[in-house]
């Protein structure tokens, strides 16, 4: 099966690639590469032996997607390109709904034209929106739609997009996977997050302070309504995440359809826990600074992920220690890529 992967040349998707790659999958990878870079195929390719199809494309261009489908092809698409600040999606919110909604259009009008109706989408956690510390975990079915961040709102509108897709075409096979917070990296050190611009993800800051080049992570905020003040999330090794893909292709030889399955573990960390475990594996402590709460950003958020072991035999392996040194791993050992 041949695999078109968006966005395969950054984080998740480079993970992605790695293992479609190792499960002998043929893999083409279109990237704009606006907030990622080649040298992470040019990575992928090293750590697997195998060589990657790449096109340097902007999805929102009718043009370079159009050239893609007419030269190759495609079985499948996992759709992963997209903008990933939920903080920067308040401040520049035109920005994001352009991107992420017009380039889903022309990327599904082109798989439309070209008789490709098999989607792995990338969604989000956030789709859950602000709920209650009562309401954890969250399973497949909790309520959606009560989001505060365009970035939310932006994943919801598209799950809603795939699901009328299939209503009006039901040949399509679709699977909609809702992300919890992907950290870590490659255990070879190759590959991992490195963004062009600072990062604001918890993690890949903590690794930044971790090996000097910042000097104090930043805590929004320290009087949530948790055991230490600090928000929760559900931590998921990004190695993880590319795994529940390809269980998920596994999806496409049943009967069409829109599935949907949370990617986590199961298990609540604040931010102080990631902190102090990310301590313990760097042996250097972390300074921190409390700061005002991002626009955005909820209490505590993490998943009920029994339906994906359930139904496609995917469960979370890896734990936040080993979280934490693989991305402390990538952080001491290289330098990021080039731009």
């Amino acid at each position: 099966m041949t695999v078109l992967v968006t966005g395969g040349a950054g984080y998740i998707g480079s993970h992605i690639c790695v293992e479609l790659l190792e499960q002998g999958y043929q893999v083409i990878v279109a990237d704009s590469l606006i907030n990622s870079s080649e040298e992470a195929i040019e990575r992928v390719e090293k750590i697997t032996g195998k060589r990657i199809f790449f096109y340097q494309a902007n999805l929102c261009h009718k043009q370079d997607v159009a050239e893609i489908f007419d030269e190759e092809d495609i079985d499948a698409v996992i759709h992963v390109a997209g903008h990933r600040s939920i903080a920067q999606s308040v401040i520049d919110p035109l920005e994001y709904y352009y991107n992420d909604i017009a380039g889903t259009l022309v990327l599904c009008n082109a798989m439309r034209k070209h008789n490709v109706r098999k989607m792995i989408f990338s969604s989000s956690a956030m789709v859950y929106g602000d709920l209650e510390v009562d309401d954890m975990p969250l399973r497949e079915k909790s309520p959606c739609g009560k989001v505060s961040s365009p970035y939310g709102r932006i994943k919801v509108a598209l799950e809603q997009m795939m699901r009328d897709i299939h209503h009006a075409d039901p040949e399509w096979n679709i699977v909609l996977l809702r992300y919890f917070n992907a950290i870590g990296a490659h255990p070879s050190g190759l590959i991992g997050d490195y963004p062009k611009m600072t990062p604001n993800n918890l993690v890949p800051y903590i690794g930044e302070v971790a090996v000097g080049r910042q000097k104090s992570v930043g805590i929004f905020g320290d009087d949530y309504p948790t055991p230490d003040g600090t928000g929760i999330r559900d931590y998921i090794h990004v190695f993880d995440v590319a795994k529940g893909h390809v269980a998920a292709l596994k999806l496409m030889e049943q009967e069409p359809a829109v599935r949907t399955y949370n990617l986590g573990t199961g298990h609540g960390y604040s931010v102080f826990d990631v902190i102090h475990t990310y301590e313990k594996v760097c042996g250097v402590p972390i300074p921190y600074e409390i700061r005002q709460k991002r626009p955005g950003d909820i209490a505590v958020l993490y998943a009920d992920p029994s339906k994906a072991e359930r139904e496609l035999g995917w469960k979370a392996e890896k734990t936040l220690e080993e979280m934490c040194a693989d991305s402390y791993r990538w952080k001491s050992n290289s330098n990021g890529y080039k731009f």
